[in-house]
């Protein structure tokens, strides 16, 4: 009898997207839910402030989906909206979101070779929590791409539907910075360092990331940090990869 195939050995197109891995996926970001949705309220409460509508702020979240950019964006939104401020919005999230570039090179090991019709649409919900999970399903041996697509969508729902109590709690509060919604930002990202943490040596290109990132910051300022941090985390991590 010739025994099973063994799904690890089959060819990556012939994996299936399959309803359990997508629920799987969902589940497991539901620990991040928490932090995401205060972030998406600062934000909508920030969309409040500069005079955007309901819809507009709605309408960000639903096509941008990015919240470090929406956040700095807003932080600088003009008053009026000239074709030289258009491209500076546009050169910045290119610049903020340059770091995709890295991040959607580490899935190559589960999306290659998977229909186009399929990875694309997935990758457009991809960020930072789903895509943390979803390489530690894939070093723990899960093979199927529909667990990166349930966080996603997780986190897209969440992050657009959280926005409207921000929004509405906009008008009513004086000082955003006296609830401590300036600090949502980086105590949401550093809260998903967490799972990423596998002691000093493991971790060595995230503590060459966020001191270079520091240094930047403090000797430039405005956003090259993003780029000088994560440049320097990579290839510190590539030169310490056992």
């Amino acid at each position: 009898m010739t025994p099973p195939d063994n799904p690890s050995r089959q060819p990556q197109s012939d994996r299936h997207w399959t309803l359990a891995a997508f629920r799987h996926g969902a589940a497991d970001v539901l620990p991040f839910v928490p932090g995401l949705a205060a972030f998406s309220m600062a934000y909508g409460t920030l969309a409040a402030r500069k005079g955007m509508t309901l819809v507009e702020t709605l309408l960000m979240s639903a096509t941008v989906f990015s919240g470090v950019v929406q956040m700095v964006v807003l932080d600088g939104w003009p008053e009026v909206l000239t074709a030289g401020a258009i491209i500076g919005i546009l050169a910045l999230t290119a610049l903020i979101n340059a770091r995709y570039l890295m991040i959607g090179a580490t899935l190559r090991p589960l999306l290659g070779g998977q229909p186009a019709h399929k990875v694309y649409p997935t990758l457009y919900f991809l960020v930072e929590p789903s895509w943390l999970m979803t390489l530690r399903y894939h070093s723990n041996g899960g093979r199927d791409p529909a667990y990166l697509l349930g966080g996603g969508i997780t986190m897209y729902v969440v992050w657009v539907t959280t926005a409207i109590p921000g929004y509405i709690a906009g008008a009513a509060v004086g000082n955003p910075q006296q609830f401590g919604i300036d600090l949502m930002v980086p105590a949401f990202f550093v809260a998903m360092m967490v799972p990423l943490w596998r002691g000093v040596r493991r971790s060595w290109g995230l503590i060459v990331g966020a001191l270079a990132a520091m240094l930047t910051e403090y000797l430039l300022g405005g956003f090259w940090y993003l780029i000088v941090g994560a440049m320097a985390g990579c290839i510190a991590g590539a030169l310490n990869d056992d």
